[in-house]
């Protein structure tokens, strides 16, 4: 049986109302009673039940969650899911504010960390971008006591908290290996469309996808990645001018998730009686579509709604100081194809 607040008073032989002081450091108790008090919770292995501590309290945790402004659907999505977060607010004790920036605009969100380090927010999440003055902007903040965690794409090498997202690397990997068994020892090129490679979730796709291309698949090239940038007119152009000048090329990897100017190029390459095997990343409406229509073959999905509970807890746990549950934060990847949508 757990010991209590009572057994510790019963073992210190003092009042309940004591212990309480000693607990919350509150003024009011001579040091001698103190060390008794702090004797007893060490004898006993007593452990607070914070959570149930700050509930009583009636405690509520602000918290500021970063955004990219853009028309990226599965950004729509994230957006989504913090604001039915918000919405549960008053049950989980938490007030959430949502702060829109320019996406791929890394003095811009930096401005927005530190803007959001002069409020009294009890913790940030921010989908980072890979820079100096992001880096220096999260410094200030966890150097100040404002836990930070990165979600959807981290800031290595930086003193963040945590990172709420799944392992990107391996969904790299995970991809050559799939497109390369799809193409099944053909030869030719392959087509790869970032948003941007100055976020990390891009770099480290990139990377894994082009380690196992290189160990496995000597037989297929990769081509210079394109970078859309979440750009719909951007994107269909790049595509097809991709296709128009290398007509070896029989695969495509859209490592980011801003896909309907990749559909449209699409559209465009079958119409001229061309079929690219393509793997793209999250499951929105539009690549829902793709991937029944044949003009995508996989889809490599992360559950939204999985990050933001996460990094939620995460933060609840870093402004209690309480140890995070690694295993209960693990964002798994989920693979789709036609015949296995939800």
């Amino acid at each position: 049986m757990r010991p209590t607040v009572h057994d510790i008073a019963a073992e210190a032989g003092v009042s309940l109302a004591t212990v309480d002081r000693v607990m919350n450091a509150r003024p009011g108790v001579r040091e001698k009673t103190r060390v008794k008090v702090e004797q007893a919770i060490e004898k006993l292995g007593y452990v607070r039940d914070v959570a149930a501590a700050n509930l009583a309290k009636g405690r509520s945790y602000p918290f500021t969650f970063i955004l990219p402004c853009n028309e990226n659907a599965f950004m729509a999505e994230l957006r989504a899911a913090v604001i039915q977060a918000n919405e549960r607010g008053r049950i989980e004790r938490t007030q959430i504010t949502i702060v829109d920036v320019p996406a791929f605009d890394a003095d811009a969100l930096s401005d927005a960390l530190l803007a959001a380090g002069e409020t009294d927010t009890a913790g940030i999440a921010v989908v980072a971008i890979e820079a100096d003055p992001v880096r220096e902007a999260v410094r200030k903040l966890t150097e100040r006591g404002i836990p930070v965690v990165t979600l959807v794409s981290d800031l290595e090498d930086s003193t963040r908290d945590h990172y709420a997202g799944v392992d990107n690397p391996a969904a790299g990997r995970t991809a050559a290996t799939l497109l390369g068994r799809f193409l099944d020892a053909r030869n030719g090129a392959i087509g790869v469309l970032a948003g941007s490679l100055s976020v990390r979730d891009h770099q480290n796709r990139f990377a894994g996808f082009s380690q196992i291309m290189a160990a496995h698949f000597p037989n297929l090239t990769i081509l210079p990645p394109m970078e859309g940038r979440d750009d719909l007119p951007l994107a269909r152009s790049l595509v097809c001018e991709a296709v128009d000048t290398h007509p070896d090329m029989i695969g495509l990897y859209s490592l980011g998730a801003g896909n309907r100017g990749l559909i449209a190029a699409l559209e465009e390459t079958r119409a001229k009686g061309r079929e690219i095997v393509t793997i793209a990343h999250e499951l929105s409406v539009h690549s829902r579509e793709a991937l029944e229509s044949g003009l995508f073959d996989v889809i490599l999905n992360q559950d939204a709604g999985h990050e933001v509970r996460s990094a939620i807890r995460v933060l609840k746990a870093k402004a209690d100081g309480l140890a995070v549950i690694a295993a209960q934060e693990r964002i798994r990847i989920d693979i789709f194809i036609k015949d296995n949508l939800p």
